[in-house]
């Protein structure tokens, strides 16, 4: 029924924004953003993590013999965007990445230092700490699909995301065979798809965004009409962005404007204008769901449009995310389009961190600090006797 909805509004009504889009093409509107130097100078930081924990997956995928050799990565070195080579990036962390030469096969090999594997144990067990919390993400995720299903390959492709387990299959999909199920995709031979099968009537979620609206009409110096703040969103701007009066006024109007949440069912059909805005709106209800639910309040837009499909958005999703920058700020730093969710984030730092996000911001400190803090200068491939 929601699919049916949203194709019905796609076709008969002009799909407004609350954004004045600009004529021209989708490289140019992301390129006339405007930029918040806080996130930029975060992802300035972070593209480098992402490069490093792909490393650090290679080396721990052989639990007995956590190691790689150099001759391995060099080859890699295109894939992993090493654009100076292998050798010349895992010299730059050495809070990271220890170098040794093995005379037994004559070529030198990388493991992760004693601090690089503490941290990422700290965050294995974080996670498994967390295992419940994890099934409650996947079964929301779930949830907001209309058919309460989804690809096996998505959920994959945002599993560190959502602050799974690399054994998800098993541990979480597996071990909850009540919750979850794997099924055959009719359409796609070949492909899994993941389904909710417990709907019982207990489980009625709240989206993140009703917790806000609760706090704000609690505080004592509450200025705003409960009327108003009912359907509104956290809104916050990048410095020195320019907002004019027929901007704000927009904005004010969609923020009063009434939408179907994202663990709602969509069944109203419209024609008019207002009902198109509805079905943007909760388009966005979505996307600010799928965010809160990750540890890190943030994702590659690619990894996300994945599941529009799934969830019946028939917008274009990068395009969402830079009509509305109150709520989302989309970097494209490191050769990815990444979002962020404004609200959960103050001076670069997560308000309200978490376990798992701890140890990653842990690892992130050993990427800033690069060489700095070494004993000793010498950055040779050490020997082993």
């Amino acid at each position: 029924m929601r699919t049916q909805f949203v194709k019905f509004i796609i076709k008969h009504a002009q799909l407004p924004s609350i954004a004045v889009r600009p004529k021209t093409t989708s490289s140019q509107y992301v390129a006339s953003r405007a930029r918040d130097p806080v996130f930029e100078k975060f992802m300035d930081k972070y593209k480098n993590l992402l490069k490093v924990i792909a490393i650090q997956d290679l080396i721990l995928a052989n639990p007995k013999n956590p190691v790689v050799s150099l001759d391995f990565l060099s080859r890699l070195s295109q894939k992993l965007h090493l654009n100076r080579g292998a050798s010349s990036f895992l010299r730059k962390y050495p809070h990271i990445f220890h170098l040794f030469y093995e005379p037994t096969k004559s070529q030198p090999f990388c493991r992760l230092t004693n601090e690089a594997l503490q941290i990422s144990h700290q965050e294995s067990e974080a996670i498994k700490a967390s295992l419940p919390l994890v099934v409650d993400r996947l079964v929301r995720l779930l949830s907001m699909s209309n058919s309460r299903t989804l690809p096996l390959r998505a959920v994959f492709r945002v599993w560190r995301e959502l602050g799974l387990p690399d054994d998800f299959e098993d541990s979480v999909i597996a071990q909850n065979s009540h919750i979850f199920q794997l099924h055959d995709a009719v359409e796609e031979p070949g492909t899994h798809v993941l389904k909710l099968v417990d709907e019982s009537p207990e489980r009625c979620y709240t989206a993140a965004v009703e917790n806000w609206r609760v706090e704000e009409c609690c505080k004592e110096d509450c200025s705003v009409e409960r009327t108003e703040i009912r359907f509104s969103f956290k809104h916050s701007y990048p410095p020195g962005m320019r907002l004019s009066k027929d901007f704000k006024a927009k904005v004010r109007k969609w923020q009063m404007l009434p939408y179907v949440g994202p663990y709602d069912q969509l069944t109203e059909k419209s024609r008019s204008k207002a009902g198109a805005m509805m079905l943007e709106k909760w388009a966005v209800g979505i996307l600010h769901e799928f965010l809160s639910l990750t540890v890190e309040k943030m994702v590659e837009v690619e990894k996300i449009s994945h599941f529009r499909k799934w969830f019946g958005i028939d917008f274009n999703i990068r395009d969402m995310f830079l009509d509305h920058p109150g709520i989302f700020y989309l970097s494209t730093k490191g050769k990815r389009h990444t979002v962020f969710l404004r609200e959960a984030y103050e001076r670069g730092c997560l308000i309200h961190p978490n376990p798992v996000y701890d140890a990653r911001r842990k690892l992130l400190h050993l990427v800033v600090l690069e060489r700095r803090g070494l004993v000793n200068g010498d950055s040779q491939v050490e020997r082993n006797h």
